[in-house]
C-alpha cells in the first residue's frame, strides 16, 4: 500500500486561504497552518523564506530581502507571491523529496463579498501552484461545515467569521448563504488600530508583530471582564527621543482602542439581521449566533454581541480552524455540495 501511496499522482488537499494564515488539510490533518507571509531575494527574486520562518524576518530584514504578504482583505493583492507562497506551503506536506511532483484536486476558501476578478485570480494562483481540479467554498460555508452544522436542513445559522482581512456574516439554510454581509474590518484593522492607540496615547513607535503579540495577551472587546488579563509589557522607539523604551498596556486600553472597529462589526451584524427573512429569524433566536475565525478569541466579544443582538453567542471550538476543517468536509464530499465553485 505504501507503494502505491507513493506513486499516487493526485492528491487531494484543502486550502483555507486567510490573510494571516494558511491552514492545509491533507489526508483529514491539518498539516500545515503557518502565517500567508513570504520573504523574497531581491536580486534574484528566489523565495528564502515562507511561513513562521519569513514572519520571524519581516519588519526586520535588509535591502537586499522583503518581505511580502501576498494577501490583502482577503484577496490576493500580489499574483507572483501569492502563487510562490502557495507552491512552497504545499511542498511541506512531505517531510521526504519526492520524485515527481503530483498533480491536486483542491478546495480553496474564500471571502463570501469577493468579486469574479478576485475569484479568478484565486483559480489562477491554484492552477500555478499545481491544482488540476479547483473548487472554491465561501468561508461562512466552510465555518458552518467546521462546526458541525447541518447546512442542508431548512433550518436558519448565522454565523460570523472574523479573519485577519475580512469578517464575514452569514444566514445559511438549504445548503446556500441566504444574505450575508462581508466588511474589510477584521484582524488586520484590529492591529492597526493598537499601533495608531501606541502612537497617540504612549508616543511610542511599535511594529506590525508587537501590535499582534499585544492582541493575542491583552486583547478585548469589554472594558470590565470577569478574568482579566494581566498587564502587557510593550517595547518600542520613543517618538520623541528615538530611543528605545518600554511601556505597560491593560486590556481596557486595548478594548477602548479596539471599540470603533468593533462597532463597525455590530453594525454589521445587525444589517444581516434586518434582511433576513422572518422564518429563518425565528430559527435564529432558537440557534443563537456562531463565532469562528481568529477574532472570536478576543475577550468578551462573544458577549458584547450578545448584549447588542439579544441573542444568544457561541464561540466555536477551536475557531481558528473551523473554517479549514468545513473546507477538507467539502473535500471530501464534493458531489454532494452544490454549492461548491468551480469555474
Amino acid at each position: 500500500m505504501g507503494l502505491f501511496d507513493f506513486f499516487d499522482l493526485t492528491h487531494d488537499i484543502a486550502i483555507d486561504l486567510g490573510t494571516a494564515n494558511i491552514l492545509i488539510v491533507y489526508k483529514n490533518k491539518v498539516v500545515v497552518d503557518e502565517p500567508s507571509i513570504v520573504a523574497i531575494d531581491r536580486a534574484t527574486n528566489k523565495v528564502i523564506a515562507v511561513g513562521k520562518r519569513a514572519m520571524q524576518m519581516h519588519e526586520k530584514t535588509h535591502e537586499n530581502i522583503r518581505t511580502i504578504r501576498p494577501l490583502k482583505d482577503g484577496v490576493i493583492a500580489d499574483f507572483e507571491a501569492a502563487e510562490s507562497m502557495m507552491r512552497e506551503m504545499i511542498k511541506m506536506l512531505y517531510p521526504k523529496k519526492r520524485w515527481f511532483t503530483p498533480s491536486y484536486k483542491m478546495v480553496i476558501c474564500i471571502p463570501s463579498g469577493i468579486t469574479e476578478v478576485e475569484k479568478k485570480a484565486v483559480f489562477n494562483s491554484a492552477e500555478a501552484a499545481g491544482a488540476k481540479e479547483r473548487y472554491l467554498i465561501h468561508e461562512p460555508m466552510a465555518a458552518a461545515l467546521g462546526i458541525g452544522i447541518d447546512v442542508s436542513e431548512p433550518v436558519g445559522n448565522m454565523i460570523i467569521d472574523i479573519g485577519g482581512g475580512t469578517t464575514e456574516i452569514a444566514v445559511i439554510a438549504l445548503m446556500g448563504i441566504v444574505c450575508d454581509q462581508s466588511i474589510r474590518v477584521a484582524g488586520d484593522e484590529f492591529t492597526n488600530n493598537i499601533i495608531n492607540y501606541l502612537r497617540r496615547e504612549h508616543n511610542i513607535l511599535i511594529g506590525e508583530r508587537t501590535a499582534e503579540n499585544i492582541k493575542i495577551n491583552v486583547g478585548a472587546a469589554l472594558t470590565e471582564l470577569e478574568n482579566p488579563p494581566e498587564d502587557y509589557y510593550v517595547n518600542g522607539r520613543d517618538l520623541m527621543t528615538g530611543i528605545p523604551k518600554q511601556v505597560t498596556v491593560n486590556y481596557a486600553e486595548i478594548a477602548h482602542c479596539l471599540d470603533k472597529s468593533i462597532s463597525k462589526i455590530e453594525e454589521a451584524v445587525l444589517k444581516a439581521l434586518e434582511i433576513t427573512p422572518p422564518e429563518l429569524a425565528a430559527d435564529i433566536y432558537r440557534t443563537g449566533i456562531y463565532l469562528t475565525g481568529g477574532g472570536a478569541l478576543l475577550r468578551g466579544l462573544d458577549k458584547r454581541i450578545a448584549a447588542k443582538t439579544k441573542l444568544k453567542v457561541q464561540v466555536a471550538e477551536d475557531p481558528l480552524r473551523a473554517v479549514v476543517r468545513g473546507t477538507g468536509i467539502a473535500l471530501q464530499n464534493i458531489p454532494k455540495y452544490p454549492f461548491l465553485m468551480d469555474k
